[in-house]
């Protein structure tokens, strides 16, 4: 028998979220999580802590702010300028600020999200004895495979090491892909385990004729077919084959554009475009506001999700691919990634390529034109976000750690 909860009162429940306030990711994926943890009765109060680089404290969003049952708490990072030594003093540093908080605000459980913020959940949880539960997915795998961290490298080392007694250790994992699920529940069959796809504001995100005029209308766009990717590059994702694959297009493609919606330089991504002769009058990149993205999706035919293929990437449920749907846009995707690539294979709602497969990404990129010449399928493919990336899924598993009194069979 696996015990959910432990008592009839309600809970206190704080949230460690590895990013800032003002990240993408947050904004994206932690907000919305809080929104739906301060919607279950049985919780009195949420407690979120983020962890601040910029040393510039953000506010919570407007539709947050209002709510009283919610305290949100920034720690900040030295920010020195060896990245290693850095992260130890963090670890020094952000434990001790977690446990004041936890026994000022009378905190009865712990959730993080992502195996960083779950080394923190576990390393305090030990010492205080509080149950932790982790939105997990494998970091140091990823960060293996992407070719960040060496196998041998004390980064690896010691973050496997902290992945396993989160497994151990945690009350319940809740984790982001169902191949995942099955085989953490094969391993460690005493952790209570649920599964969601990140999920998506089908709302936010559905498509608008009226955005989709403008911002064509600005980029001079008005008849192309434009491709868009939101996000980084390197790390988890391609680079250089990233580009290559955006040059394919444009020689594959009548009057093919590009929006590129990224943090990160500019000047970077143009010296990208570059390498690979692209006309940069052609592209729009930019970094906006995670509230504007929409708008962006509506101006566009369909969306790339370029990420570095890998074991470990079956264990992920990118963000993006759910926003993406949501705006019924077909997703060409990496072959592997997470639930998503069977989806595809299974359902439609995109295509997926092997860059170890000559001809992949050109067959690929003709599928994609197959299904943006559908006249149905901006109404059809958000029905994969509905399906896949429903909040209706987290809400459901965060009920079954929280939500209602007593035992449940393992």
């Amino acid at each position: 028998m696996i015990v959910r909860l432990i008592n009839m009162r309600e809970k206190s429940i704080l949230f460690i979220c590895y990013w800032g306030i003002n990240d993408p990711l947050t904004r994206s994926v932690v907000l919305p999580h809080i929104k739906i943890l301060l919607q279950i009765k049985s919780i009195a109060k949420v407690v979120l802590v983020t962890i601040e680089r910029d040393q510039h404290r953000g506010r919570l969003p407007q539709n947050l702010i209002q709510e009283q049952n919610l305290l949100h708490h920034p720690v900040y990072s030295y920010n020195l300028s060896h990245s290693f030594f850095n992260k130890i003093l963090d670890f020094i540093l952000f434990p001790k600020e977690i446990k004041r908080l936890i026994k000022q605000e009378k905190i009865d459980y712990l959730v993080a999200s992502g195996a960083m913020a779950g080394a923190l959940a576990n390393k305090v949880a030990k010492s205080l004895h509080i149950p932790f539960y982790i939105v997990f997915e494998p970091h140091a795998q990823n960060m293996l495979e992407a070719g960040e961290w060496s196998k041998y490298g004390i980064k690896y080392i010691i973050q496997r090491k902290w992945e396993k007694e989160q497994h151990e250790k945690a009350a319940g994992l809740i984790l982001v892909s169902k191949a995942f699920k099955n085989e953490i529940a094969s391993l460690r069959p005493k952790i209570a385990v649920q599964h969601f796809g990140n999920f998506v504001s089908l709302a936010k995100f559905q498509f608008s004729l009226q955005h989709r005029d403008h911002i064509r209308e600005q980029l001079n766009g008005r008849g192309a077919t434009i491709g868009i990717y939101v996000g980084k590059y390197g790390g988890l994702y391609y680079t250089e084959e990233a580009f290559a694959i955006y040059k394919r297009c444009f020689s594959l493609i009548p009057d093919f554009r590009l929006i590129i919606l990224s943090p990160q330089e500019q000047r970077k991504i143009q010296q990208q475009l570059q390498r690979q002769q692209i006309d940069t009058s052609k592209v729009f990149v930019a970094a906006v506001p995670h509230e504007e993205v929409p708008q962006y999706l509506s101006a566009a035919d369909f969306g790339f999700a370029t990420y570095k293929p890998g074991p470990s990437k079956k264990y992920l449920s990118p963000v993006k691919i759910g926003e993406y749907w949501a705006n019924g846009l077909p997703v060409l995707l990496t072959e592997g990634v997470g639930d998503d690539s069977d989806i595809i294979q299974n359902e439609g709602g995109g295509a997926t390529f092997n860059l170890q497969q000559e001809g992949s990404v050109d067959k690929a990129i003709g599928k994609i034109l197959q299904i943006i010449q559908n006249p149905n399928h901006r109404q059809e493919i958000p029905e994969l976000a509905k399906k896949y990336r429903s909040p209706e899924r987290v809400r459901e598993a965060y009920e079954y750690f929280f939500g209602q009194q007593g035992e449940d069979k393992g």
